[in-house]
């Protein structure tokens, strides 16, 4: 085999391996954020009935309300699944179509929490009121800061693709990347929702 073909086969394999280092390597990064919202809830836990006289979780909490923004959230996960089977078939158009929508749900359930939080605050329920709001507004509002960034990349990648509608490997390889971070967002909404709202109405 001559030098050149040695070159272009190594250089093939480095290409072929590069997306599973990429992949890989955000695993590890979704593991640190595992890490630091298994410290916010642990924090929440602690601080749960830590009301210092203020209103509980039972006096604010709308479970309906935070039961349709956790719907629109998962239905976001959906939504972007369809545009990963897009990206798959390579049809740039479906996939743009299809992170539209997300992004909009996205949108919708950042609004939803803003509003629960300007709720609460004109209630006089505001972070500083007392240990138990203090952990909640930092726990919810990581995880909606969490979301507020997916969706910039997610415009990023929107752009990207507009830019190359061809779909190369690489650009599959950056959705699924944001695939995994917001189904991972999902999963930390699902135990806000159980362990934070209605484990403190319960």
């Amino acid at each position: 085999m001559s030098s050149n073909t040695q070159v272009a086969a190594l250089g093939e394999l480095e290409h072929e391996h590069a997306p599973s280092h990429s992949v890989f390597g955000f695993w590890l990064y979704l593991m640190t954020d595992c890490v630091l919202f298994a410290s916010l809830f642990a924090a929440f836990a602690v601080m749960a009935h830590q009301f210092a006289g203020g209103p509980s979780g039972k006096d604010l909490f709308d479970i309906p309300g935070v039961a349709m923004e956790t719907a629109v959230l998962l239905l976001s996960s959906i939504t972007y699944g369809f545009a990963m089977l897009g990206a798959h078939k390579r049809k740039s158009g479906v996939v743009l179509s299809w992170l539209a929508i997300t992004f909009v749900l996205g949108l919708a359930f950042l609004r939803f929490e803003m509003l629960e939080f300007s709720h609460l605050i004109d209630e006089g329920a505001g972070p500083s009121r007392s240990a138990f709001l203090s952990s909640f507004f930092t726990l919810v509002g990581t995880h909606g800061l969490h979301v507020a960034l997916g969706l910039v990349w997610m415009v990023v990648l929107a752009v990207q693709v507009v830019i190359k509608p061809e779909m190369s490997e690489r650009t599959i390889t950056r959705l699924a990347c944001l695939s995994l971070f917001w189904h991972f967002l999902d999963i930390v909404w699902i135990c806000v929702f159980t362990f934070v709202y209605l484990g403190s109405v319960l």
